[in-house]
């Protein structure tokens, strides 16, 4: 039987570090009327433009190279290889880790954290902390990826209209923010994990499981086409295209998933709802439901809304693999949603 989500991010977010849920309409909240959430056209272009580019370049990459470049075992790979490193971060890192949206048994849990380590994004600690500390400042200064606290503000505080300071925050919550130390106090959102010793066990490891996700996929293709051209391909397509495509698709949700979409639920931010990366994302697409239901297994709250994590997670209940499958009352959900304002942008 499936329980209810408590307000918040219940035990997922420990010493302080409350998930947007919970915050309370008022000072330092960004309010549903600001300049920010108006259409702007330079804003789509922009964030457009860096989401598909890279990825037509990868399609002419393929149809390009096919034959002596790449064929259907190293395409096998590349989308064997997304599909379980992205179910790793969306049902295992994001889901079970982060907002412990349901419960499972060790080999589940060892084997979501070893897939979404081979995804090359981070420990399991380190992910969540991050991600812990996202929902308590969600689009405030604190926020380590969020597109609008970078670049968006003129000298006198005002906002900056231009398309560069617009792409600026988009680069940023997209992968800059990669690259910026880790702030000092991560530690404190993630009591629950140091006191696990398997988890603690499986992130210490990043390293060795990021290594097999290159290893495992270059062994395969060497193995199937008996040459080492092949394995060297196998290396390139499963591992590191793989890797590409799992970064550029999950880090959309940090970049266009506050900037670009609808937003049907009350959150105190800038979520959205995009279904292209509802859909590329497997279910993480559907970001203002997240954010508005942060404990939720399920982010695809309509029939429509496709959600292949929550599907997952759902098929492993019913093998008696996860327990305790949070989702909102149909209640909560009506109460949270918007009224009276339009809700795309």
């Amino acid at each position: 039987m499936r329980s209810q989500p408590r307000d918040g991010c219940g035990s997922c977010v420990e010493n302080g570090a409350r998930a947007s849920e919970a915050s309370p309409a008022g000072k330092g909240d960004l309010p549903v009327g600001a300049p920010l959430e108006e259409r702007s056209i330079s804003r789509r272009i922009a964030s457009i433009a860096a989401i598909t580019l890279p990825l037509l370049g990868l399609v002419a990459a393929i149809v390009l190279l096919w034959g002596p470049g790449v064929g259907w075992i190293h395409l096998a790979l590349l989308g064997g290889g997304y599909l379980l490193t992205t179910v790793g971060i969306c049902v295992g890192y994001h889901r079970y880790f982060t907002h412990k949206s349901f419960q499972t048994g060790p080999v589940v849990k060892a084997v979501l954290g070893v897939l979404g380590s081979m995804s090359v994004e981070g420990s399991i600690v380190q992910w969540v902390a991050t991600h812990r500390r996202h929902h308590q400042h969600s689009d405030r200064p604190d926020d380590p990826h969020s597109p609008h606290n970078h670049g968006a503000t003129n000298a006198e505080g005002g906002e900056r209209r231009s398309v560069w300071s617009r792409f600026r925050g988009f680069l940023h919550a997209h992968i800059g923010w990669f690259f910026t130390p880790d702030a000092a106090e991560l530690h404190r959102y993630v009591p629950d994990l140091a006191a696990d010793r398997l988890t603690m066990r499986i992130s210490n490891l990043f390293p060795l499981w990021v290594a097999l996700g290159f290893v495992v996929p270059a062994a395969i293709a060497g193995l199937v086409t008996g040459t080492w051209m092949g394995a060297l391909l196998g290396l390139i397509w499963g591992g590191l295209v793989r890797v590409f495509l799992v970064h550029h698709i999950t880090w959309s949700i940090n970049s266009v998933c506050h900037l670009w979409g609808s937003r049907p639920f009350d959150s105190h931010d800038h979520s959205r709802n995009n279904v292209v990366f509802g859909i590329l994302a497997f279910g993480e697409g559907w970001h203002n439901n997240h954010h508005a239901f942060p404990t939720s297994a399920r982010h695809g709250l309509r029939w429509w809304e496709l959600d292949l994590s929550y599907w997952i997670i759902r098929a492993l209940e019913a093998l008696g693999l996860a327990r305790a499958v949070r989702v909102p009352s149909p209640e909560r959900i009506e109460a949270k949603r918007r009224r009276g304002t339009g809700t795309s942008h």
